[in-house]
Parts: C-alpha cells; structure tokens; sequence
C-alpha cells in the first residue's frame, strides 16, 4: 500500500532543493523528511534525488514522478476546499432514530416545522423498537424512552415518559362491570413473552384477566385497544390522541422512564447537528404535556 504521507516530502525537497527548506515548510524536522524521502524511494525502487554540494536534484525517476505528485496533491486541495467547513453549515444529511409510535404521533410536526426552517436539512428517519448504537455509528441522534442511559454518548434527559392501562371506553362500560376482583372477565392484549410486560399485568390490579394474542407492535395494541380488544399497555398520551381509549380505572401512570435525545460526542461541534438537537429539544419540551399523558 502506498504510504502518502512521503508524497508532501518529496514535493517540498523538489520544490526547495534542501532537506531544512523543506522541513521548515512541513513543521517538522529535516531527519523526519530524509526518513519520508528514503522511504518513498524503497517503496519504488528508485533513486528520486542526488545529493551534491547544490542540494537536492531531481533524477530522471524523480522527474516522471514529480508532474503525477502535482496532480495528485492538487486533487487532494481541491478535495479539502470541497469539504472545509461543512460541519459549520446548517446543511446536509441527519441521521434520527426513533421508536415508531412516538414518531408517528408526536414528532411527525416537529419534524414539518423544522424541515420547513431547515430547508438545506434533510433528515434519514429510522423507526424501530430496537435500540440504534450511537456509539457503532448505527445513527447520529436518537430519541429514546428508557431508564437509564448505558452507552458512552452525549444526552439530554427531558422530561418522564408514562405508559399506562387503557382501553376503549365502551369496552370498559361493557366489560368492567361484571369482571371479577382481580379482573377476572376481562383481557389483555398480549405482546407475547415479555417480561418487564407481563410483570406489569401480574402487578396491575387486574392480574387474572386472560391474555390474548402475541402482537410485537405497541401500535397495532392501541388500535385494537380503540377497536375494544381489550386493555393494552399504551404510553400516557394514547387517550389524549384517542378520545375513545381512557386509562382504566384503578390503575396509574408509570413515570420511570423518560424521554433521552441523544448523540455521539464527536459531533457535537458539527452545526447542523447542534442545530437540530437544539431544536428537537425545545420542541419536545414544548409538548412535555403531549408525553406525560393525563
């Protein structure tokens, strides 16, 4: 593999004629550029300089190679210039992650208002309940509902973000009446073999309803909780969205959770970045009665 960091050394010695000239143009020191030089010419197999009393002279390998080092130092400026500053702009691509419900409900107009702000902005939406590493580069910011935050990034604990019990209320005009003491009659709608889930219906005070089905999807749940399936753990905000789906009664709101944005610490100084974070921060703070639900 060719080592590029000999190509600014030899283009300096070509230029000044002297190991000191061309190290007091790089920074660095003449036996650093003489280790640059003779290293280039190992890797080719080459003599590029004589050494004579006048200094350093191009060979005849040194001026084949000279005009192709030129070219190439020249690309690699124009490629710096193409890129420097960038990170200052507020522009360019934001990777955000974010888990789907919350998404579709309460940051679709976050994200209108700042795109129509942010117009040389664009945003790469990733939705999934599983959790994005910031820390593998897996997404650049996320906004998560959780604890505690495990991994090594930069975050901003905004607010809590409850989940609670609810269902439609026509379900609960018709059903809760006649339902045993410990909920006996009524059902759940299941997400399968959760634990965390299922320890919240084994501690609700309906811990003998029957649960039904397997549904991954909090989604899927509210909506089949609208359509009168039975109760779902939904967060706090589903009943505000939904006015047919209240929290059911005897039960609370679960606020040990909370809403996170956060980022990789290396971009914290890149504009458009810090722009968005400042913003998406702002506005979700703005609609903290949204999350917390009532």
């Amino acid at each position: 593999m060719f080592d590029w960091k000999s190509l600014p050394a030899f283009l300096a010695v070509a230029r000044h004629g002297s190991l000191r000239a061309a190290a007091d143009q790089l920074g660095g020191t003449h036996a650093t550029v003489r280790r640059q030089v003779e290293a280039l010419e190992a890797q080719l197999g080459v003599q590029l300089f004589r050494r004579g009393t006048e200094g350093f002279q191009l060979t005849a390998a040194g001026r084949t190679l000279l005009p192709q080092a030129l070219s190439a130092e020249e690309a690699l400026l124009q490629g710096f210039n193409a890129v420097q500053g960038l990170d200052r702009e507020a522009s360019g691509l934001i990777r955000l992650s974010a888990d789907p419900v919350n998404a579709h409900f309460l940051l679709a107009p976050v994200l209108a208002d700042f795109s129509a702000l942010y117009p040389e902005i664009d945003i790469e939406l990733q939705l999934s309940f599983s959790v994005d590493s910031i820390e593998k580069l897996e997404t650049d910011i996320s906004v998560r509902t959780m604890a505690e935050v495990d991994e090594d990034v930069m975050g901003r604990k905004l607010f809590p973000a409850s989940i609670g019990i609810f269902a439609a209320r026509d379900y609960l005009d018709r059903m809760l009446p006649k339902a045993g003491p410990k909920g006996q009659g009524l059902q759940w709608i299941g997400y399968g073999p959760v634990t965390q889930l299922l320890e919240r219906v084994r501690t609700s005070p309906y811990p003998e309803a029957r649960i039904r089905h397997s549904i991954p999807d909090p989604e899927m749940h509210m909506h089949l909780a609208r359509a009168g399936a039975g109760m779902a753990i939904l967060p706090g905000w589903a009943a505000d969205v939904f006015p047919e789906l209240q929290r059911v009664p005897g039960t609370t709101l679960d606020e040990s959770r909370s809403i996170w944005v956060l980022l990789h610490s290396d971009l914290r100084r890149v504009r458009r970045v810090r722009v968005f974070v400042d913003y998406l921060c702002a506005a979700l703070l703005e609609r903290r009665a949204a999350f917390i639900g009532t």
